[in-house]
């Protein structure tokens, strides 16, 4: 059996989410792009959970949680 682990990613509340950009000019990993211009979207295969987006957003829309990896 394998072992799954967790692992810290951004997590975007699309639905509040104001497609403003400020969490892609931050993120060192360009894991975060906006969709379509109407919100953030992560990679979460290039998100290191760093939090730096969350700390950017103006909007606070962005979580840093435990997903499965």
């Amino acid at each position: 059996m394998a072992v799954v682990k967790a692992r810290r990613k951004a997590i975007v509340d699309k639905n509040a989410c104001v497609a403003c950009g400020c969490c892609v000019k931050v993120c060192p990993r360009g894991a975060i792009s906006v969709f379509k211009g109407v919100y953030a979207a992560v990679d979460i295969g290039k998100c290191i959970g760093c939090g730096k987006c969350k700390t950017a957003c103006p909007a606070s829309v962005i979580g840093i949680g435990e997903v499965q990896a």
